[in-house]
């Protein structure tokens, strides 16, 4: 059963990345497609705007394959798209799987989505609802709205948790005073 999912084109995707609490991941993959138009495949996926995008050019479903060198724990994954320019090229339902290689992908969630403008966030957790550690995120794009044969995607973020590396964990003082006085000279 798929999760109906809202965009957001008024969400700030970097908040919780300028308050140190999620991190970008994704430039520490390696990036493959199931197929794409000439001028349009990884590069315009991945840069940081979204007036370029994916375009597949192929049978359905439509792949985005995100491989890490290592375990990586995973909190969301963030498509961007836009209905509005897109059309029948946007996504309408999207699997979203992960495992440690192709062969052995499991479906953590599938969203279906209704004319989406901004972006959409799809937690990754497991059955205990903490977040994934994975060595491989795949996103298939299953159906397009109106029954379109290839897709856009504008943007993807593979986020992580920033983890606390201290050996004593200090408190986080919010007031100017006590936060210059918080650590010895």
């Amino acid at each position: 059963m798929a999760t109906k999912v809202v965009a957001n084109p008024e969400i700030d995707i970097l908040k919780e990345e300028r308050e140190g609490r999620l991190r970008e991941v994704g430039n520490q993959a390696v990036w493959s497609l199931s197929s794409c138009k000439p001028g349009f495949g990884v590069d315009q996926l991945l840069d940081n705007t979204v007036d370029t995008y994916w375009q597949s050019d192929g049978p359905q479903p439509h792949l985005v394959n995100i491989q890490f060198r290592r375990k990586t724990t995973i909190h969301d994954v963030c498509i961007y798209t836009d209905y509005k320019a897109d059309e029948s090229y946007t996504p309408n339902r999207i699997s979203l799987r992960a495992g440690t290689h192709f062969n052995d992908l499991i479906e953590v969630d599938q969203i279906e989505l209704s004319e989406p403008v901004g972006w959409v966030c799809v937690p990754m957790k497991d059955i205990n609802d903490k977040p994934i550690r994975t060595f491989m995120v795949q996103i298939a794009v299953l159906s397009n709205h109106q029954n379109g044969r290839d897709t856009h995607l504008r943007r993807i973020k593979i986020r992580s948790p920033v983890q606390d590396t201290y050996v004593v964990k200090t408190p986080k003082f919010t007031s100017l005073e006590l936060m210059q006085l918080a650590y010895i000279k």
